[in-house]
């Protein structure tokens, strides 16, 4: 039986229009995802859109609409950007579902059968925004008095009947979990903000509302609604199948990835573990958590007018294009300037010059002297050896990348062995060997396809459209993509496609 993997993005607020934080996050997971398909995993990947509380309720009644056509419109476009941006979830859920409501309605009296929930009354500062409880020492007063959140979200006094989640029992718990398993949350400069937060001493966590009722009822307690991060916490449990814990889904949980924006950290680091364990169920394994991307040096905002759509970033400079770019160009936990200047600078150095252009020579060479027949291997050189060597070696640096989430230097090791390709062609010059050496082109033909093919087959998951037209003109039948068949090599003497451009260079239009 294959071994599970379970990967999840957040799932999206539905108060606006999904940008390309959303995306980035929802590729770097998707990533993942296709990454442990190839490597003989059995992988469940969820998406998703978070539905209920008091910004989604606002946010309906400024466009006009009830909460429920409100949220059915903006859940359909992070839908279709999902698929836009070539997410291959096996389930998009949304909390509005009724097998949602089901399973967090159960998950609370798990909770309160451990104890760890009673009535009470809030009164303290609650930022709509965040959907976020904030104490005192962690606002900032503005020039007209009022106050405003670390995340620049105005706050207001709230006062109502509230159940609380006795979250003040559970730091000794949460910090024996960070400290047993330092991998749990990443990276490490997270991590360290989390535990600091909680090493600071955890106050119990209102968890239920009274003021507004879009959201998912407390179960035996009329006027309360849950807080809407318990609700939404819940959904990784609800895509196994919870409450039935005996059927085919739950075999996925616990998680093995929650991919998370660094802003929303707490809620799944510090919340959702002390939730499970109240509820007596299993911790997910990693909580990975991505930066954000800069415009100008700043958050992109639609206050500021600088939020950048990325389905119109894919049809300007390509799908595989734009998602190389964003798991290239910075490590996955740090923050990074997005422009086109950049975009344009990574299509054009790295894949066109690079990769497109190592594809491009190779097989051109083998269709113009070779008659488009893939050369045997021959008797292997020193140069010849060292080249395939690294590349033998790239499945298991790839990995261990991949597990880490350090999309950008896995990538840097694939493009180590571009480079070293690069170098042994211009050394080997098969050009000049058609005229001396006609067995000796063919052999340094084949080293650089058998290269080409294990750096195509490690980089579909990051570019399945334009790796699988790479493997196509490399004659690697689409039974023989995954990592495990890189071990059996490709026939000798079969006849390959003629070949054709995949990276062409990105031209600015004419103004």
């Amino acid at each position: 039986m294959k071994t599970k993997f379970y990967a999840t993005t957040p799932i999206y607020y539905v108060n606006g229009a999904p940008h390309i934080g959303h995306a980035y996050t929802s590729i770097a997971a998707d990533v993942m995802a296709r990454f442990k398909r190839l490597d003989g995993y059995d992988v469940r990947f969820l998406t998703g859109t978070d539905e209920h509380g008091q910004k989604v309720e606002k946010a309906a009644h400024d466009a006009g609409v009830d909460p429920q056509t409100f949220t059915d419109q903006i859940s359909a476009d992070f839908k279709a950007m999902a698929d836009a941006m070539g997410v291959s979830y096996d389930d998009y859920i949304r909390t509005t579902e009724p097998r949602h409501k089901a399973s967090t309605a159960e998950l609370w009296k798990r909770i309160e059968a451990s104890g760890d929930i009673y009535l009470g009354h809030y009164e303290g500062w609650y930022a709509v925004r965040d959907e976020a409880f904030h104490d005192e020492s962690e606002l900032t007063r503005r020039p007209d008095g009022s106050f405003v959140a670390p995340s620049g979200a105005p706050v207001e006094w709230v006062r109502e009947p509230s159940y609380f989640f006795r979250l003040s029992a559970f730091q000794d718990r949460l910090l024996k979990l960070y400290n047993n398993q330092p991998e749990f949350i990443a990276p490490s400069s997270r991590r360290s903000e989390v535990i600091s937060f909680v090493k600071g001493g955890l106050r119990d966590l209102s968890i239920s509302r009274t003021t507004f009722n879009w959201g998912i009822p407390v179960p035996d307690a009329p006027g309360h609604v849950m807080y809407v991060w318990l609700d939404a916490l819940n959904n990784y449990l609800t895509a196994c199948g919870f409450p039935d814990e005996t059927g085919p889904l739950w075999r996925y949980w616990p998680a093995d990835v929650h991919f998370v924006g660094k802003d929303i950290i707490r809620f799944h680091a510090v919340y959702w573990p002390a939730f499970l364990m109240a509820a007596g169920l299993s911790l997910p394994r990693r909580v990975s958590s991505n930066g954000w991307w800069l415009m100008d040096g700043e958050k992109m905002s639609k206050s500021l007018g600088n939020v950048v759509e990325p389905r119109k970033l894919a049809e300007i400079f390509g799908l595989d294009q734009l998602r190389y770019f964003l798991l290239r160009e910075k490590p996955f936990g740090a923050d990074g300037s997005l422009s086109h200047a950049a975009i344009i600078s990574r299509i054009n150095v790295d894949l066109a010059n690079d990769l497109g252009n190592l594809s491009q020579r190779l097989l051109s060479l083998i269709a113009r002297n070779r008659g488009g027949v893939l050369p045997a291997r021959g008797p292997w050189t020193e140069d010849d050896t060292g080249l395939l060597t690294a590349a033998d070696a790239l499945p298991d640096l790839v990995r261990a990348n991949m597990d880490r989430q350090t999309f950008h230097e896995g990538l840097e090791e694939i493009w180590k062995v571009i480079r070293a390709a690069n170098g042994y062609i211009d050394r080997q010059a098969p050009w000049a060997l058609n005229k001396t050496d006609k067995t000796r082109m063919g052999a340094v033909l084949r080293v650089l396809a058998d290269t080409l093919r294990v750096v195509a087959t490690l980089l579909q998951p990051v570019m399945p459209g334009s790796m699988a037209r790479m493997l196509d003109q490399l004659g690697v039948p689409p039974d023989a993509r995954d990592f495990a068949a890189l071990t059996t090599p490709l026939a000798d003497e079969i006849t390959l496609p003629p070949p054709q451009g995949v990276f062409p260079r990105y031209v600015e239009p004419a103004a």
